[in-house]
């Protein structure tokens, strides 16, 4: 398993980049998002990876940050969503606002991607809330500073956002900073809501 690539980007064209490990270059596939944050040809980058492997071959992707990747993967967990479809989606809506669709279960957001149609967009709102709802893995926000309520996040749907956060690549400490700020008295779905828009704010 490659976890993460890092050396001077080479390469950076369209749903591409090279990166230059100890003399191997690395092709990932990627997303537009993820290019824009790359920087330069010559720059040192690294790259969150995921490998896949078939039957005609192996294929990499990289992303620049933990929460993309996370949403990459989910997104390959729905029925007839593929890599390709999935950068697609990736390129055109950053993590924050993917999830937020998901949890919201807005999927008219995400048929604003080429290539989604009404039905595959429908088909990824409910495999992933149903996912997140069996594995507890709702989505939260991050709000720097502030004293964490430890009795707040210490079960229910607060406990489940802390954990939603981690999975989208967020540590613990941000987590639960996050989740402390937020009316206990919300539902699951009401925090999702706020925290995204958080999440988004203060990116």
């Amino acid at each position: 398993m490659i976890y993460s690539v890092r050396g001077t980007l080479i390469i950076k064209e369209a749903g591409l980049a090279v990166v230059e490990c100890a003399g191997v270059g690395y092709g990932c596939r990627t997303t537009y998002n993820t290019l824009a944050s790359l920087g330069n040809i010559g720059d040192e980058v690294i790259l969150y990876t995921y490998l896949q492997v078939r039957e005609d071959g192996t294929e990499l992707f990289g992303f620049y940050d933990k929460r993309e990747l996370g949403c990459f993967k989910m997104l390959l967990g729905v029925s007839g969503v593929g890599p390709k479809a999935a950068l697609s989606i990736l390129s055109d809506i950053d993590p924050n606002n993917f999830a937020l669709a998901v949890a919201t279960g807005d999927f008219k957001q995400l048929t604003k991607v080429k290539g989604i149609g009404p039905k595959m967009a429908q088909r990824i709102v409910l495999e992933l809330k149903d996912k997140i709802s069996k594995e507890q893995m709702n989505f939260t926000q991050t709000i720097p500073s502030g004293p964490v309520n430890k009795a707040f996040i210490s079960g229910g749907a607060a406990s489940e956002a802390v954990d939603a956060l981690l999975v989208l690549g967020y540590t613990q400490a941000e987590a639960e900073s996050a989740v402390s700020k937020l009316d206990p008295s919300l539902s699951p779905e009401e925090l999702i809501r706020l925290a995204l828009k958080g999440l988004a704010k203060f990116k």
